[in-house]
């Protein structure tokens, strides 16, 4: 038993791990060899850059140490810079910088280590923080965790870079005493990271998404090698790599990558101990890597600071000279180091410097630009000492504020300055300083917040102080500004002072403005991404308020979705909607719930998945809700391939007392790898401004209306007249995410503004200022530079070296302008706005605009000793000079500009784009190293060179062969003006494409060049590394006469003609003098050459008609009528073949009859001759019906139809939508066959010739009308002659048809170069146009023809565009074009064929199936893309059953009539006929009026109480109306008396056959109309009301939406309130809406014997399960008393109910509306009554 013991023991002493962490003995010392390397690159080779940092170790514990303390001393450091392609070039000793980092060296480092594990590390106090961290980045390796019972394990380990999940696995060599650890490191899986983020604090991350997201992504591993014995273990060696990547564009394989190294060898031991540290010892913390100095410095630069209030002067005069010089590049570097410079220097210099530079405009400019730019906490003192002390003008604080406050570090010191800015004195007196400084303070607690761990509520006390005193005082101006400020701090200790400005939480804000319910939500928007959950639930309440406005519940909904709820809280919403009484907020919920639900944004996919459930929920009831509603436009992608994408939002929020949207917010938002950025957001918000833009000095409130209805008002229980709404203009912008600016203007402004330029004002003396100042000479230079923006991100590398991924961008506006006016006669000081129009000026111009860009990208190491790393810079440059001198005669219409030609290469603007590999170091500062990242003149490898064929075909050849569609035909290919040249490789790129203007003596080129490695790798990042540029330049054209000047002359009116034969007799004196025209028509016919063009053309018809009598067929004509033959895909090219020239006309005819054939198959029979061709146009439906199978075959449009509609219908009623054809109005047109069939035997042949000729239009407008106007481009050359252009517009606009004609060509004389274009409205159904150019307008073509008519029996109308021969530039742009139709139709929703149409021709026919959808047909050749039942932003009312021939009449043009039709439909009718009335919004009910009762039908319940209209059935009559009107002083009485219409007016009776017109201020006309009387009151805001005695229908004005009451409803489309009672309370039913706005009468002198009282229940009533009594909410119809009702209609009721022993009777209660309505109830309701003599009071 003992033995057994024994061996158990040995056993499990034998199974034990040794102790793994290394131990330094006390007494002994250990030197190591240590390597440290960092390597910034891109994968797959090219340039690069780094650093390698190579010394020797010693390490021990001292004698009479602590156990865990150690001493590390470094010796013999050694730095190398690489910059080079690795590994092939060589490590370059920096020896200078090497003394410099050695300096802090020289002393020893103590630090704790006790198994495995450093803990504080101490140095010298004055030690450099980089030497520190390097001393980090060493006892990094030496960090391990060991566990013994384990060897593979994970945990939480601390290192340099934060804790970090490790992931440990060891080998155990126990035969050999040896050991090996690997270790490895999720850099992006830590707590506590050490990383430093400058200027992203409106990149909001999304902690969420997935780790392949992510565009940076790092790693770290380490190796060690250990050696152990019985009491201790050795590391006798350490390797470490750790590995950070980029995708800037995330992609898989294009990524830059940084690699830092350490190698850590064990050398000897000796015995001898380590000396302790001789210097006193401070502790710098532990691991942690500790961010210092590497902040302040830039990481584009190195400047050696020596005395920076010495060096910024330097730096400044050196900005300004290079910006002088036009050297913007260098200035801009200069102005980087002046930010850098202002960041170190203290508030004393920075004043010293001020005054230096104050006076002078050039330096004061760019002085303040950097020191809003620097961000320091003495230039925000600066600033604030500036604008106290009113150095600074309004519009300079207005640029240098918002920026200073965006750049300046945010911390408890910034802060407590930036709180005094908000109360300085200066600022307060300036309304726009103070919105300024407001928000931006908002903004900068914002990011100090982003930062801090905590927050004090002293920051935010301002901003709610300011909430509190504006409430208080009733300020809505100030609330506004203290919400939006409050909003832009986002913290969610404010959410209780927001709420104060909410009625669902506060009863008080009820009577706050709507507008500041709506910025009380908006203000909650950035608080929920700190507290979602309340926020969330706090915006769900206000959703659901249904007595709040609509336009706060839409802005609620907007924040709600913005806060991505779960499924529960949409499908809550959603449930919500189905009862929602409100169109306006449902229809807006569901189109942004849908928008949602199609997105592709990762971080959205939650969120999507749960719309698409709420939308299957909402659609049935919302789908099909009209732009009437308020929408959600949405457009966007994401691609997620890249990791990016983008969406646009448009919020359309319709007020229900407008037709059109009242606000508008518009909102782009970017998505990069896993974060989202709000780029810019505007919101444009009015009010009531119908009010100010119509008549408004009419005084209603005066007149006996206004005193009629209010008097009524007290007799309808709980009328109340609308409240007034102040007329407001409101905006604001937001850029990336927080509101800069917002502006209300109120009435009062608006009103002033109105006047201004409506009337006499003070705006006179201001334009005579500044045209005296202008006459005088302006002479003014702007510059606006500045940093744009400063992102960085850096992170510590493995070495103890921060590495840094930054961007930056400057921009500099600037122009210079020198103009001079002079004007006669001059103005006098109280002139009128006429004068100018009969006023002579010269303008005198010299103006040099400017704009720069230039955007710099650094990955690499930054330090205040040293760079290294990839560079990417890019550029952007554009100037000009426009310089010219100007006439202009306003009374002759005419005007003369006059510039200098081109003398010189001018470049106007650039892109230029590079990437290096980049070292500097300080003690080297004028020999920065820089390595272009690909290399020079290497020839690839074999597998990298691209196959070439020693045979290369032609390029048109290769064109021809391509696969693409056949959009434009391939018959007429032209050379490039471009040129390639490619380097070894296929690396080297560049192209020039220039348009020479020889006339103009000069021409234009845009030049490409590129550098790139996209041939080792197809990615972005691998395209852009390299050098790119694109330029465009002005260059002069020399020539054998040079050119003195240009000029633009433009000629309107009556001299237009005289104008160009003046300039052309000005440069030919002898041909004008011999010239035998004397005829100014004659002259201006020859100078344009226009005999020509029509000569051409008559040609080309005469020999259009001998093919066409040859071959019967008319297919060569620009359009052919449908009736014709149709339009082939082989007839028409060979058409434009012939026409080209490249085959005999024999052939060509010989090919298109075969062509024709074999296409056409049984149908050449019907060709052959006019005979067989009339018969089958008059055969029966047997060859309709081949014609329409032969049409989906073919897919014509436009061929032939059946003459009958039936049998139209009958035969296509199966077929799919593209397969219909559209059938013109002219076919359907009796009158227009007759006119037709006059200059043709058949009017199905007759072609748009044919109708041209009809209707007598002649070819040429100038031979009947002169020129309306002229425009002369021309360069005079120094010996008087001239080149350039002429361009003449004529019309004749009649009403049955209008033609534009307009023709451009060249003033010298050998050229026949031209351009002719054409416009035409043939009849009222027809517009033809047409664009040729060319030699005599013949070479190249352009046609299009838009027709109305019927497509499936619907009114449709097609547009046509043909392209006979078009240049290849456009052909080849064309192609490009065409690749993204499919897919772009795809992503629109619609479907697509693939089918052959005629080719060089493009057809779509929109078709109106419904006033609310329409069908979509566009046909490419070789393409068919359609899509049925498209909802129309605005209704077009149609009937569909009813012709299109007799829409319009022979008179009205159709065109102009759609317009018409559309604005029509949007106007509000209401209707009574008999029992059924037809309100505002659409809603019909059947409501039988009680007789002798006067209803309010419709009035206006707007504070101005405009007019009135009621109506009442006498008791003789069922189915007779009887109405009176009062409009202002008017009253208006229409009934019906012995069959005949009767005319009452202020109770005198009127003719009826007379028109009556009021002589007040607001017009009014009375006149008969059909059947009956039409009143005509646009001022008081009927547009018409029509009274037969039978029917009634009331027209109202569009600024009367909302404003409504009556039967009729409000005019606000929302149907499911339509039933609203005077006190506001929903009516169960027609019957009680109807009868609540009886008007009551005294029962002893009234004829109406009905009133409404409260009603009980008779019956016992159990509710809640107890005896109630119950009384009803509203009450209900009733005789009078002593009156019996003799007739009753059961209405439905609202009951209120309370305890069988309450004291609550009817008759001590009369209005129970604000009660809770218990039960619904059936209640008789009495319609007539019969009634006893009573007394009444004599």
């Amino acid at each position: 038993m003992k033995g057994l013991v024994l061996a158990l023991l040995l056993a499990l002493a034998g199974g034990q791990k040794r102790d793994l962490e290394p131990v330094f003995r006390a007494g002994w010392t250990y030197r190591y060899g240590y390597e440290g390397l960092v390597l910034q690159g891109r994968r797959g080779g090219g340039a690069a850059a780094g650093a390698r940092l190579s010394c020797r170790l010693e390490l021990g514990r001292p004698p009479g140490a602590d156990h865990d303390g150690h001493v590390l001393r470094i010796r013999s450091p050694k730095l190398e810079e690489y910059n080079g392609f690795w590994p092939r070039d060589p490590f370059t000793p920096a020896s200078k910088l090497t003394e410099t980092i050695a300096s802090c060296f020289t002393q020893a480092f103590k630090f704790e280590y006790s198994e495995g594990r450093v803990g504080s590390i101490y140095a010298p106090e004055d030690c450099p923080m980089i030497c520190i961290n390097i001393v980090r980045g060493i006892l990094n390796m030496m960090q391990i965790t060991i566990k013994k019972s384990q060897n593979v394990y994970e945990l939480q380990e601390a290192g340099i870079e934060g804790i970090c999940q490790t992931r440990y696995v060891i080998q155990d060599d126990s035969k050999n005493n040896r050991a090996t650890i690997s270790k490895s490191k999720d850099l992006t899986d830590c707590r506590d990271k050490a990383v430093k983020n400058i200027g992203m604090a409106y990149i909001r991350p999304c902690p969420t998404c997935p780790l392949k997201v992510r565009n940076i992504k790092s790693t770290m591993m380490f190796t060690y090698k250990m050696k152990y014995n019985d009491s201790e273990a050795l590391m006798t060696s350490a390797v470490s790599e750790q590995m950070y990547q980029i995708a800037p564009f995330n992609e898989p394989d294009g990524v830059a990558v940084m690699e830092a190294r350490q190698e850590l060898t064990l050398v000897d031991i000796k015995s001898t101990p380590i000396s302790p540290p001789e210097a006193e010892m401070h502790n710098h913390g532990n691991l942690h890597y500790n961010f210092s100095g590497e902040l302040f410095q830039m990481p584009f630069h190195l400047i050696k600071i020596k005395n920076p209030e010495l060096q910024l002067p330097e730096i400044l005069r050196q900005l300004i000279q290079y910006n002088e010089e036009g050297s913007s590049k260098e200035a801009s570097a200069k102005f980087l180091q002046m930010i850098q410079l202002f960041r170190l220097v203290t508030l004393d210099q920075i004043e010293s410097l001020w005054v230096q530079f104050a006076s002078e405009p050039p330096y004061r400019h760019w002085f303040l630009s950097a020191i809003c730019a620097a961000g320091a906490t003495d230039t925000f003192k600066f600033l604030k000492q500036k604008i106290h002390h009113e150095k600074l003008n309004i519009w300079e604080a207005a640029v240098t504020l918002p920026l200073a406050f965006h750049f300046v570090t945010p911390n408890e010191q910034t802060l407590e300055i930036a709180s005094t800015f908000l109360t300085c004195p200066q600022i307060q007196k300036a309304p726009m300083l103070r919105i300024l400084v407001y928000l931006a303070y908002g903004c900068m607690v914002n990011r100090y917040s982003a930062q801090a761990s905590f927050l004090r509520n002293e920051l935010l006390q301002p901003l709610h102080d300011l909430a509190t005193d504006a409430a208080s005082k009733g300020r809505a101006e100030d609330m506004a500004l203290a919400l939006k400020a409050i909003g832009n701090a986002g913290e969610p200790a404010s959410i209780k002072r927001i709420l104060k400005f909410l009625p669902t939480f506060s009863p008080s804000a009820a009577a706050l403005p709507n507008r500041i319910h709506a910025d009380a939500v908006l203000a909650l928007r950035k608080i929920a991404r700190k507290d979602p959950a309340k926020v969330r639930e706090t915006l769900l309440q206000i959703f659901m308020d249904n007595s709040l406005a609509p336009t706060v519940r839409m802005v609620a909904c907007i924040v709600l979705l913005e806060t991505k709820p779960a499924l529960p809280t949409v499908t809550a919403m959603a449930s919500s909607l189905l009862k929602e009484t409100s169109l306006q907020v449902a229809s807006f919920t569901y189109s942004h719930m849908k928008a949602l639900a199609v997105g592709r944004i990762p971080q959205l996919y939650n969120l999507s998945a749960a719309c698409n459930i709420a939308i299957k929920l909402l659609s049935p009831r919302l789908d099909r809700l009209s732009y009437r509603y308020s929408k959600v436009i949405h457009v966007g992608g994401y691609s997620s391939e890249y990791k990016a994408g983008a969406i646009w939002r448009v919020y359309l929020m319709n007020n229900p007392g407008t037709i059109f949207p009242s606000d508008i917010i518009t909102k782009v938002r970017g998505y990069y790898a896993n974060t989202a950025t709000d780029i810019v957001e505007v919101a444009l918000r009015s009010q009531s401004l119908i009010s100010i833009i119509r008549k408004h000095n009419i005084p209603f409130t005066e007149y006996d209306t206004y005193k009629t209805v209010k008097e009524l008002g007290k007799m309808l229980l709980g009328w109340k007249e609308l409240p007034p709404e102040d007329p407001l203009v409101s905006a604001y912008v937001k850029v990336l995410g927080q509101e800069i600016a917002f502006v209300d203007i109120g009435k009062d402004v608006i009103q002033q503004t109105m006047t201004s330029l409506t009337g006499l004002s003070t705006w006179q003396p201001v334009v005579k200022k500044v045209m005296d100042e202008a006459r005088r000479g302006i002479s003014r230079q702007w510059i606006l530079p500045g940093m744009v923006a400063e992102l960085r991100h850096v992170v510590p590398t493995a070495v103890g070296l921060p590495l840094e991924f930054s961007l930056c961008s400057v921009a500099l506006v600037q122009t210079a302008a020198t103009v001079d006016i002079q004007m006669s006669p001059q103005l006098s000081g109280n002139f009128r706005p006429s004068q100018l129009l009969e006023a002579n000026m010269e303008v005198h111009a010299n103006i040099k605009p400017k704009v720069y860009f230039h955007v710099i990208a650094m990955m690499g190491i930054n330090t205040q000793y040293f760079q290294s790393g990839l560079e990417f810079r890019a550029e952007f440059s554009a100037n000009t000079t426009v310089k010219f001198d100007a006439r202009i005669n306003m009374k002759k219409k005419s005007i003369k500009l006059e510039t200098s030609p081109c003398q010189q290469e001018v470049e106007l603007a650039a892109a230029r784009s590079e990437v290096y590999a980049i070292s500097r170091n300080i003690e080297e500062i004028d020999s920065e190293k820089r390595s272009h990242i690909l290399p020079r003149g290497e020839v690839p490898s074999i597998p990298e060179q691209r196959f070439q064929s020693s045979e290369i075909p032609s390029r048109d050849g290769n064109e021809k062969q391509r696969n693409i569609p056949n959009v434009i035909s391939r018959g007429y290919q032209q050379g490039s003006e471009e040129e390639h040249h490619h380097s070894v490789g296929g690396r080297s790129h560049a192209r020039t494409f220039c348009s020479k203007l020889a006339s103009l003596g000069c021409y234009a080129c845009l030049s490409l060049k590129s550098r790139d490695s996209a041939f080792l790798r197809n990615t972005y990042l691998h395209k852009l590394i390299g050098e790119h540029e694109a330029k465009i330049v002005l260059k002069p054209v020399h020539t054998d006469a040079d050119i003195d000047k240009i000029q633009l002359e433009i000629q309107a009116g009556s001299r237009a003609a005289s104008e160009i034969i003046d300039v052309v007799s000005s440069g030919s004196e002898e041909e004008d003098a011999s010239s035998p025209y004397e005829n100014i028509k004659a002259k201006l016919k020859k100078i344009l050459g226009i005999e020509k063009v029509f000569k051409v053309t008559n040609k080309t018809q005469h020999h259009k008609k001998r093919i066409h009598s040859k071959n019967k067929t008319a297919v060569t004509d620009l359009w052919v009528e449908p009736s014709a033959a149709p339009f082939s895909s082989s007839s028409a090219s060979s058409t434009a073949s012939s026409a080209d020239g490249k085959e005999p006309r024999n052939e060509q005819e010989k090919k298109a009859g075969r062509q024709t054939g074999r296409k056409h198959g049984s149908r050449s029979s019907s060709k052959g001759n006019g005979s067989s061709k009339s018969t089958a146009d008059s055969s029966s439906s047997k060859i309709c019906s081949s014609s329409s199978s032969s049409s989906s075959r073919d897919d014509h449009s436009g061929d032939k139809h059946c003459s009958g509609n039936s049998a139209y219908s009958s035969q296509q009623a199966n077929l799919a939508v593209y397969q219909f054809r559209f059938k013109p109005t002219d076919e359907e047109d009796p009158e227009r066959k007759v006119l037709n069939s006059s200059t043709s035997s058949s009017s199905s042949s007759a072609s748009d010739e044919g109708i041209s000729r009809a209707i007598s239009q002649p070819k040429f407008l100038g031979d009947i009308k002169p020129p309306i106007l002229a425009v002369v481009l021309h360069a005079i050359q120094k010996n008087g002659h001239q080149t350039g252009f002429q361009l003449v517009l004529y019309t004749d606009i009649q009403p049955m048809r209008s033609r534009i004609q307009m023709f451009v060509s060249s003033i010298t004389g050998p050229s026949r170069w031209k351009l002719c274009a054409d416009a035409s409205v043939i009849n009222p159904h027809k517009a033809l146009g047409s664009l040729k150019w060319g030699q005599d307008c013949q070479e190249y073509k352009i046609a299009s023809k838009i027709a109305a008519g019927q497509f499936a029996s619907h009114p449709a109308v097609q547009m046509k565009l043909e392209w006979p021969k078009v240049p290849s530039r456009i052909r080849r742009a064309a192609r490009w074009f065409y690749t993204f139709v499919p897919g772009a139709a795809y992503m629109l929703g619609y479907s697509q064929r693939q089918q052959r149409s005629p080719s060089r021709q493009a057809t779509m026919v929109m078709a109106l199936t419904s006033p609310r959808t329409c069908d979509v047909i566009l046909k490419l050749p070789d393409l068919t893309i359609y899509d049925r039942a498209i909802r129309l932003p605005l209704p077009f009312p149609s009937s569909p059953s009813t012709p299109t021939s007799t829409l319009p009449s022979s008179d009205w043009n159709f065109f102009s009539k759609a317009a018409f039709s559309i604005i029509e439909s949007l106007k509000a009718r209401c209707s009574v006929s008999q029992n059924m009335i037809t309100t505002f919004n659409g809603v019909e009910f059947n409501y039988s009026m009680p007789a002798n009762c006067y209803h309010v039908l419709a009035q206006d319940c707007s504070p101005e109480l405009k007019f009135l209209v009621m109506m009442k059935r006498p008791e003789e009559s069922a189915d007779i109306i009887a109405i009176n009107v009062r409009l202002a002083s008017h009253e208006v009485d229409m009934y019906v008396s012995n069959g005949l219409i009767q005319l009452k007016i202020n109770g005198v009776q009127a003719p009826t056959d007379v028109p009556y017109t009021s002589n007040s201020d607001a017009s009014m006309l009375i006149s008969s109309e059909k059947k009956g009387l039409s009143l005509k009151a646009p001022d008081y805001g009927i547009d018409n009301l029509y009274y037969d005695g039978r029917i009634l229908e009331i027209q109202a004005a569009f600024w009367m939406a909302g404003k409504t009451c009556g039967i009729c409803g409000k005019y606000d489309g929302e149907k499911e309130r339509e039933f609203q009672m005077p006190s506001g309370y929903l009516a169960k039913d027609a019957v009680s809406f109807a009868q609540s706005w009886i008007v009551p009468e005294d029962p002893c002198t009234g004829a109406c014997k009905l009133q409404r009282k409260p009603v009980r229940i008779e019956k016992p009533v159990a509710f809640e399960k107890k005896a109630s009594k119950c009384y009803s909410v509203e009450p209900v119809l009733h005789c009078v008393e002593g009156c019996s009702a003799t007739k009753t209609v059961p209405v439905s009721v609202g009951f209120h109910c309370v305890a069988a022993d309450s004291t609550l009777s009817v008759e001590a209660q009369t209005r129970l509306d604000q009660k809770s309505e218990d039960l619904v109830s059936a209640a008789p309701a009495h319609t007539a009554c019969s009634c006893e003599r009573r007394p009444c009071p004599a």
